[in-house]
């Protein structure tokens, strides 16, 4: 898969296993994916399909420090989650909201598979052990797009490893290194005065 990678991944990283920031860095995140993958939706399915993807992103946040934990580098962490999202697309036959092709999803998969396979996380079940205990509300799929899949979104040809395009624009495999000191405050949704009030707990 092809993603970005900038410092407000990295300080992203750092918030969200930190008190305090990291409750409010992971609601920033599931608000921005939220909007940005309805975006791509068509206008009139975005409303029907907003509280699962909100709970569907609030899930992978949990996923993406489980992989940071099991010794993932950031941009790999990023794109489990990712694919997670794109999974449960396919599922529901939302393939215009895919970042690559239906003819990737099982490529995605491989290449993770022993963090899937430890999760309990498979393409038919793309939270695992990470889903929440009532599950992910329902939403209506569009299975028949699945017959003759448009994806206007998806980027093909980079199933075979993580192509992260840096902050100044090149594209490099596997992600850049993180920087020696990052500003937590660079985190989408920080305060910086709960930054400070984390500062003085600590």
């Amino acid at each position: 898969m092809k993603i970005k990678q900038s410092v407000k991944h990295w300080a992203a990283k750092q918030s969200l296993t930190a008190p305090i920031v990291g409750d409010m860095v992971a609601d920033r995140l599931v608000d921005i994916h939220t909007d940005f993958f309805l975006d791509w939706a068509d206008e009139e399915r975005r409303e029907e399909r907003r509280d699962r993807l909100e709970e569907l992103f609030d899930a992978t946040m949990d996923t993406y420090v489980a992989a940071l934990q099991a010794g993932y580098p950031e941009a790999e962490a990023r794109e489990i989650t990712h694919a997670q999202a794109n999974f449960d697309f396919y599922n529901h036959g939302w393939t215009e909201m895919m970042e690559f092709p239906v003819d990737e999803v099982e490529a995605h998969y491989d290449r993770y598979a022993d963090f899937f396979d430890a999760h309990g996380i498979t393409i038919d079940d793309p939270l695992g052990e990470f889903a929440p205990e009532s599950g992910l509300p329902e939403a209506p799929s569009t299975p028949e797009k699945l017959d003759d899949p448009e994806h206007p979104h998806a980027i093909g040809g980079f199933a075979d490893d993580v192509y992260v395009e840096t902050g100044d624009g090149e594209v490099v495999i596997g992600g850049g290194e993180e920087p020696e000191e990052v500003a937590v405050d660079n985190a989408p949704g920080v305060d910086p005065e709960a930054v400070e009030d984390a500062e003085i707990e600590s």
